[in-house]
Parts: C-alpha cells; structure tokens; sequence
C-alpha cells in the first residue's frame, strides 16, 4: 500500500507538527507541509490538520482540491485545544471532490495559551501512532 502524510499547522506551540513527526517515524515515511503536492497517486493519505477559527485552513482545503487525482482515501488527524474534530470541515471537501475519506480519525486535545496544558501527551502519541500502524 502506497501511503503518504501530509501536514498543515500555523501554531507556534507545533503540536500538529509533532503528531505529524510522531506518526511519520511510526511508519518511516516522510511528513510533509500542505506546500508540498503529491509526487505519486497514494492509496492512502494520511492528513494531519487542527481547527482554526472554527474551521480547517484555506492551505488545506486547496491541497486536497490540487491533489485530488492523487488520493485513494485521506484519513484525518487532528488536534484541537476546543476539542472539536475537524473530520467534518474535511467531508464537506473530500464529498465536493470525489475524494474518499475514512470514517476512522485520530482525534486529540492540544494545548494553546492555557487551555489543556500539557497536551498532546506522549500518551496521545503513542496512540496516534497505533491508529496509523493499523491503518497503513
């Protein structure tokens, strides 16, 4: 199976970068920004993103739309200091693209100013990364 992992954050604490990180070592694939675009068709994707503003980020939103002849399924990962998922932000734009999207997600809380301190734990990475090994 021909798998990928792609990234986006803005934040400055990095905790969907390290989830990232976390998961791209589990399966020793490399995870890269959004920026970067599909170089070949994946059988799966694995999409690490957090909720901005209630919502997914524009960089996000337009990886998937570029890269979608590329991607046999997304699965989504996520963090969020609200605890929201962003699974259902990333459905409305895989459903507008014909994109498949796994209804299995990871999902964690995530620390920002002083809201859930501490979070993502190692705990919550060794999770994620037990999420993707089954998954890859």
């Amino acid at each position: 199976m021909k798998i990928a992992i792609r990234y986006f954050t803005k934040s400055k604490k990095g905790n969907t970068e390290k989830l990232a990180t976390a998961i791209s070592k589990e399966l020793n694939t490399p995870a890269l920004t959004v920026e970067n675009a599909l170089t070949e068709k994946v059988d799966r994707l694995f999409l690490v993103n957090a909720m901005y503003a209630a919502n997914i980020d524009n960089e996000v939103k337009d990886f998937l739309i570029k890269n979608k002849e590329m991607i046999g399924e997304v699965v989504n990962l996520n963090t969020s200091a609200t605890g929201r998922s962003t699974w259902g932000n990333i459905k409305k734009v895989t459903d507008a693209q014909g994109i498949k999207l796994s209804e299995k997600e990871f999902h964690c809380a995530a620390s920002w100013i002083f809201i859930n301190k501490g979070l993502p734990s190692e705990e919550d990475f060794k999770r994620a990364c037990a999420f993707v090994r089954e998954l890859a």
